[in-house]
């Protein structure tokens, strides 16, 4: 909360390099400047306790002295002039209003419904953080290079008809289809990932996490989040889904995603066989020989069911003991090690994560 105060603030001192056009359409000042001061005095008063209570002092005290920070360079009163118009910026307020959401959801529900009783401060958090602020603050450009990587393509690959067939459908049909097809694309593509040598190196990243959380779900090398992106929405605008269908299709990724790979325990019954929820995600990452080959469809079961890799145990109450890639040395720790290491000839590593 205290760090996120300083970027909060630090986006009112300058909204045109640091806040997201986009994103900024979503929401006003006022509801900005409201959240910030719910983050500054939850920083306060639970650094406060924390501190008393001697728990976690250090970060406690990281927490309070960053919300002091936050209050000297401004706080909630920072002024600014209307924003200007810049070709780029970064996403800073995305990062900042999707972290605090995202814990304020997560972090309660992983507590009191997790299979594993687990701090939000488990091991590689710091590692899993960074991802999120990479993968959230540099939005934009992903979005521009996954737009220069498609955009071609399916203007040359022009379906006159069946985009008429599509578009005249209603926008809850379209979605529908459209997780389907994006599902079906995804789920081939991430088989390739596990299979094809070269491709496994960027995917191995994402696998290496040892502990499964909400969290996560972000530990991604940069190059499989802008080829994810660009072979899955490609179908989507070659057979010509309505931007409605498409954007709701989009936000279903970013939720799904996170509940996904979410620490949470509760029993589902059929509705595992019909979406793919945390049990059925956290056996593709389980560190098991069975299990290296299944589960790779994100929305539907039903997509690992027509190729043959849907792999569940019917009893509800069985987990994976153990997550992450089956040779952990193949990995190194950190963020800028990890997105190095699959340019790099070494096959082995001494700082991975036992």
């Amino acid at each position: 909360m205290g760090l996120l105060s300083v970027f909060g603030v630090v986006c009112f001192h300058f909204p045109e390099l640091l806040t997201s056009r986009e994103f900024r359409a979503v929401y006003n000042e006022g509801f900005a400047r409201h959240l910030l001061l719910v983050g500054l005095v939850a920083a306060f008063i639970l650094g406060t306790l924390a501190i008393l209570r001697d728990r976690n002092k250090r970060i406690a005290a990281v927490g309070v002295g960053s919300a002091t920070l936050a209050v000297l360079l401004g706080g909630t009163n920072v002024q600014f002039d209307g924003i200007g118009a810049t070709p780029y910026s970064l996403g800073l307020d995305w990062f900042v209003i999707s972290l605090f959401f995202s814990a304020l959801v997560f972090v309660p529900l992983e507590r009191y419904l997790g299979k594993r009783r687990m701090s939000p401060l488990r091991r590689g958090w710091r590692t899993d953080m960074t991802y999120f602020f990479m993968s959230h603050v540099l939005v934009q450009f992903i979005l521009i290079l996954v737009t220069a990587s498609t955009s071609t393509i399916a203007g040359l690959a022009a379906f006159p008809a069946l985009k008429d067939a599509i578009q005249s459908l209603p926008v809850w049909a379209q979605f529908l289809i459209a997780v389907f097809v994006a599902d079906m694309a995804q789920a081939l593509l991430h088989r390739a990932y596990h299979n094809v040598p070269w491709l496994w190196r960027f995917h191995a990243v994402h696998h290496s996490s040892r502990e499964m959380d909400w969290l996560a779900g972000s530990r991604i090398h940069f190059v499989e989040i802008v080829l994810t992106r660009s072979i899955v929405l490609l179908p989507l605008l070659v057979l010509g889904f309505s931007t409605a269908a498409v954007n709701a299709y989009v936000i279903l990724v970013g939720l799904q995603a996170v509940v996904a790979h979410a620490n949470i325990g509760v029993r589902f019954g059929w509705l595992e066989y019909l979406l793919v929820l945390p049990r059925y995600h956290h056996w593709h990452h389980a560190r098991q020989q069975d299990y290296i080959d299944v589960n790779y469809a994100i929305h539907l079961p039903l997509v690992d069911m027509l190729m043959g890799t849907f792999k569940l145990p019917r009893d509800q109450a069985q987990w994976p003991e153990e997550y992450g890639v089956m040779k952990l040395e193949t990995v190194p720790q950190g963020i800028l090690k990890q997105h190095l290491m699959p340019f790099r000839g070494r096959k082995t590593f001494d700082d991975y994560v036992d």
